[in-house]
């Protein structure tokens, strides 16, 4: 199976852009191997858990390692 590096961010709201906030990583960089992409953000959503995030929010940033 691939290796993948996946991260997630929470993104701001339009309010904290104005404040001058930025994206927030909630997640990773980590490897991940999975079948493909998506099962790679799969994973990486599912070990997030019960973290404090706006899931509306998340962006999942995956890239192919190898």
């Amino acid at each position: 199976m691939p290796l993948f590096e996946v991260a997630i961010l929470e993104e701001t709201t339009s309010d904290e852009r104005n404040d001058g906030f930025l994206e927030k990583l909630v997640f990773g960089p980590k490897a991940i191997i999975a079948k493909d992409a998506e099962h790679a953000k799969i994973i990486a959503v599912m070990e997030l858990g019960d973290a404090k995030v706006n899931k509306a929010r998340v962006k999942v940033l995956v890239r192919f390692f190898g």
